[in-house]
């Protein structure tokens, strides 16, 4: 399996729901057909700009490469929670399973 990490800033979200750690993947994994599925979820910690944490959700599948565009295609068609995550979601890959955010490659936006 290999790891991609949606990272959520909730201070750029309209509505900063906890929810979304389960509403986002298991929505991806209903339209993905499990082909991207629910891996946990984490804070991550932001001590270089002094922000508050970040939300890490992360999924697993078989080719973070070629499966992460499907992601982002969910984010821009559907709304969470009154959130558009297309404008504020960063989405990071590895082809490691369950890698930590330090060791993938961020591939939205570039």
């Amino acid at each position: 399996m290999q790891t991609i990490i949606i990272v959520l800033d909730p201070g750029e979200l309209v509505n900063p729901d906890l929810d979304l750690r389960y509403c986002v993947p298991d929505r991806i994994a209903e339209l993905t057909n499990n082909d991207i599925r629910d891996n946990g979820y984490d804070y991550i910690d932001t001590v270089e700009d002094k922000s508050g944490p970040l939300m890490g959700i992360w999924l697993e599948t078989e080719n973070a490469g070629e499966n992460w565009p499907a992601i982002l295609n969910i984010l821009q068609m559907e709304k969470f929670l009154d959130n558009d995550l297309s404008k504020s979601a960063k989405i990071y890959i590895s082809d490691h399973e369950t890698e930590d955010i330090e060791n993938c490659v961020r591939v939205y936006p570039q």
